[in-house]
């Protein structure tokens, strides 16, 4: 489980095969998982430097590859005990997502993300997202898209800085929002709020 608070910045060394080799200050151990630009990855081998995770042909399939080159995001899977920050993240991307604009508003950033429309549901105004591994709260929900608003430090201390209209990045929606339409979708008769309430309670 990760938090989607960005513990740094780190560096790809080169991708071979499915074989992802990292430069990082982070000491990662032999199995380990770390999340790279939000998607759950386990440590293969330790280096000097870094380390190598594996990054199967389905996997680069899935993910917005274009932003496994140069810098990535890494946050190590959290340890019991960890202080809990950011919004419970599980490191499994659900789609790509196309930043439509970034709107600089001097003291924030408007970003506008599209999404294939079967994802919207589970993207929740004043919920949690998690794009390229980071925590984000959406602001508005559209058809097939979605708006955050970003500060500049944020904006600074991530590969936001680096995103252009055009970019894909790795979207997570909100796990509880998926669990929710699950469980929904597979209940025989309607549900009434009090089970509504139940089952959010759960969670």
């Amino acid at each position: 489980m990760f938090t989607g608070l960005i513990r740094e910045i780190a560096h790809v060394k080169s991708l071979s095969g499915s074989t992802l080799s990292i430069k990082a200050k982070h000491k990662a151990k032999l199995g380990d998982s770390i999340a790279i630009n939000g998607a759950c990855l386990t440590v293969i081998k330790v280096l000097n430097d870094g380390f190598s995770v594996e990054l199967s042909p389905e996997s680069q399939k899935l993910l917005a590859m274009e932003n496994y080159k140069n810098e990535v995001h890494i946050e190590p899977a959290m340890m019991m005990g960890d202080r809990f920050e950011g919004h419970v993240v599980q490191g499994h991307v659900d789609c790509i997502g196309t930043i439509k604009e970034i709107k600089n508003n001097g003291n924030s950033f408007d970003v506008f993300i599209s999404v294939e429309k079967k994802f919207i549901p589970f993207i929740i105004p004043k919920g949690s997202i998690t794009v390229d591994g980071v925590s984000l709260t959406v602001n508005d929900v559209n058809p097939d898209s979605f708006r955050l608003t970003i500060i500049p430090h944020t904006m600074k201390e991530t590969l936001f800085k680096n995103y252009r209209k055009g970019s894909k990045v790795n979207i997570e929606t909100d796990m509880f929002a998926r669990y929710v339409s699950h469980i929904i979708s597979h209940q025989k008769q309607a549900l009434s709020w009090d089970e509504v309430e139940s089952i959010t309670a759960r969670y």
